[in-house]
């Protein structure tokens, strides 16, 4: 870098999450949008989730990441049921997503830099940073995401390229 070039604009940590968020929000939508909606009660195994299942876990993930920039976090450690409809969930899912990314842009970096309740190991809550609450259900999504696509392939489905060129969506 010579002496007049100007250094890189630094980002904040909302902004750094809020791009990551929407990189794989985008991506996860594509997943869910290659599942076939007509074999939503579908499971791998007996005791794998059902691809609905799996599913709602993602509009589940948002409603952990706005109780958490909320300061209203409730962990019950159950879910509640998901609707029947594949369609309805991942209609909430984009909506929800919609929601969270102005909840996020609306807040102060300040508010972001609190602690929350959150599980610290088996039966331990502790204080944890908003931002490891929100980066957690994140990569949760991204590790469940990666679950639905082998959902997609034994559902007769066609898996989109995530990260780089799958089978079915080839980079060439």
């Amino acid at each position: 870098m010579t002496a007049t070039a100007a250094a890189p604009a630094a980002f904040s940590l909302k902004q750094q999450f809020l791009d990551s968020l929407t990189r794989e929000h985008a991506t996860t939508m594509k997943m869910l949008r290659a599942f076939p909606a007509a074999r939503a009660d579908f499971k791998p195994h007996d005791r794998s989730s059902s691809a609905r299942q799996l599913a709602w876990t993602f509009v589940m993930e948002q409603v952990l990441m706005t109780g958490a920039v909320t300061d209203q976090l409730k962990l019950s450690g159950k879910f509640p049921p998901a609707p029947e409809s594949f369609d309805a969930i991942v209609d909430q899912f984009s909506k929800d997503y919609e929601q969270l990314v102005a909840l996020i842009e609306a807040t102060p970096d300040e508010r972001l830099t609190g602690t929350v309740k959150f599980f610290t190991g088996p039966g331990k809550m502790g204080d944890v940073p908003k931002m490891d609450v929100l980066w957690f259900a994140l990569s949760d999504q991204i590790h469940h995401r990666g679950q639905l696509s082998v959902y997609v392939r034994m559902a007769g489905g066609k898996v989109p390229s995530t990260y780089g060129p799958s089978a079915d969506e080839p980079w060439s």
